[in-house]
């Protein structure tokens, strides 16, 4: 019987233990490189979606944009139409025409004058209350006042029918210094006053309008068309000042 006897060189596996030990350690750099270039793709994938919602967006306000710019052009230019429209330039004078001519009727005059004080009770009472400032520096608002700048529409049904609707016959502007020297109910008479004597057909021409112990001024608004603006505003003249006033017209 013969032996045979196999002999490995310790070479071999030497080198093959080499080459094992190399793939185990190339393994985590790969998952790692694998997984960052995964993120990579990602993030460019989203970086493109986001840049292309951006750019739609970006598109969509300039479309936008384009189209207020056109808007506001065609306004201006149906304003500037108007504004040279024959048939409006005298409005304002027509529509204060027709006023003075129904002012005349005692149902009609009724009707507006009963409307304006309501709408100054509603409205200069609010505007007249004391604010914080005023409760709290009491010596400033004494000597300085508080500005009282409040705006209203006088309507009528010209139609006289049950279904007719109200238009806007003219509006009212109430422009003082609120001063802390008589109560508000005074202050409200005395404003209510100034509009009944200045809308009375037969009022006295040299009459002076005065509120809070100050010259006041009540006039039709020149630059305000179609729609007259009566305003009534306070002067910084004494109270012995007397001028005379146009009523019922523009001055």
């Amino acid at each position: 019987m013969s032996t045979h006897v196999i002999l490995v060189e310790p070479r071999l596996a030497q080198t093959s233990k080499a080459s094992q030990l190399k793939i185990d350690l190339q393994s985590p750099w790969m998952i790692t490189s694998g997984v960052l270039g995964l993120l990579l793709l990602g993030l460019a994938i989203y970086t493109k979606v986001s840049t292309s919602k951006l750019e739609k967006l970006k598109r969509f306000e300039e479309y936008k944009n384009r189209e207020l710019q056109k808007k506001l052009k065609l306004a201006l230019n149906t304003i500037s139409k108007m504004e040279k429209n024959p048939d409006l330039i005298h409005s304002r004078e027509f529509n204060l025409d027709y006023l003075r001519m129904r002012m005349e009727e005692e149902q009609f005059h009724f009707a507006i004058m009963n409307q304006i004080k309501i709408k100054v009770k509603e409205k200069i009472s609010i505007a007249l209350r004391p604010t914080q400032a005023d409760q709290g520096l009491v010596g400033i608002a004494s000597s300085t006042g508080r500005q009282i700048d409040e705006i209203f529409d006088v309507e009528y049904d010209l139609t006289g029918s049950q279904k007719g609707v109200k238009r806007v016959l003219f509006r009212i502007q109430i422009k003082l210094t609120k001063l802390p020297t008589q109560p508000t109910s005074v202050t409200i008479s005395q404003i209510i006053q100034c509009m009944q004597n200045f809308m009375s057909p037969e009022g006295d021409d040299h009459w002076q309008p005065t509120i809070q112990g100050r010259i006041a001024r009540l006039h039709w608004d020149q630059k305000a068309k179609p729609t007259p603006l009566l305003v009534l505003e306070q002067t910084n003249e004494g109270a012995n000042v007397t001028f005379r006033t146009t009523r019922m017209a523009a001055n």
